[in-house]
């Protein structure tokens, strides 16, 4: 098989020293549709330099590379055609607030690798740190169809319970037709979200919108509605990619609010509230 289980689980880590200014901030902002209406005080926050706070989710795009489905591939013991991976969930845990501007270094590495039968799963991690410190730890879990099947352990289970009764909060957020365009501009440059073709090639009628943007709408809507727009509040962010959503779809986003947790669920409202991300859950401090 193309993933080679041993070399990736062995391989040393990989270092890698990456930086960002406050463009690059709104940059990724305005790629997760920020910035509407452009005047509003709230948007404000994400898009004007003088009172520029970093979404956490930022730090999946921090420093323009690859991300970390892409990345994966490039680690040694990994060899397979981009066309058949699909990133099945991400988790993101943030030591403390992310500054506006930085220069820090990013390890990566394949901690599992899981046989789900028709497919394999590949876990990588990354961690971030400056010169004060940790600032984030970050899982990308990458499916490989076709690659399972080899009697490996599968890993956990990827089952979340349906959530119950009425959320707390709805909102719904438009995907403007570009917004891929816009967003691989932040580094992913995968073909799979702007070539037609190579979006049918990977079973798709047309290009689909990055996994993570549609994890950082969430987590932004999340902490506009719930947690008064404060962005030093969020801990922790997780979700699973059930499905995907085409540019200029919208989607409708439900919130329950626990403890310290919003459980979050969220569907394409014009296919019918198909899912698109779930077992997400957004860890925060209270205010």
């Amino acid at each position: 098989m193309p993933v080679d289980i041993s070399r990736a689980l062995a391989a040393a880590p990989r270092t890698t020293e990456i930086s960002w200014t406050p463009e690059d901030v709104q940059l990724y902002h305005l790629g997760i549709g920020a910035g509407v209406p452009a005047t509003d005080p709230r948007e404000l926050r994400y898009t004007l330099e003088s009172r520029l706070h970093v979404l956490p989710s930022f730090a999946t795009v921090a420093g323009g590379g690859p991300p970390g489905v892409i990345a994966a591939l490039s680690m040694p013991g990994v060899d397979v055609d981009l066309a058949r991976v699909l990133h099945g969930g991400q988790s993101l845990r943030v030591h403390r607030p992310l500054p506006v501007r930085a220069t820090a270094t990013r390890t990566d590495r394949i901690t599992a690798v899981h046989d789900k039968g028709k497919a394999a799963v590949l876990v990588l991690r990354s961690d971030a740190a400056d010169a004060d410190g940790p600032l984030w730890t970050a899982e990308a879990q990458v499916y490989v169809r076709g690659e399972g099947g080899w009697g490996g352990d599968r890993g956990p289970s990827a089952g979340a319970p349906e959530e119950q009764g009425a959320p707390d909060r709805t909102v719904e957020r438009p995907v403007r037709e570009d917004q891929a365009l816009l967003y691989r501009l932040t580094g992913d440059l995968n073909l799979l979200h702007a070539d037609p073709g190579f979006a049918r090639r990977a079973g798709f009628d047309r290009p689909v919108l990055h996994g993570l943007c549609t994890y950082g709408i969430t987590l932004k809507a999340v902490v506009d509605t719930l947690l008064d727009g404060d962005v030093t509040r969020v801990r922790s962010c997780t979700a699973r990619f059930v499905g995907v959503t085409y540019p200029g779809e919208t989607l409708r986003i439900r919130m329950w609010r626990g403890d310290g947790t919003v459980r979050v669920a969220v569907g394409a409202v014009d296919r019918g509230d198909t899912p698109v991300l779930t077992g997400t859950t957004v860890k925060f401090t209270q205010g």
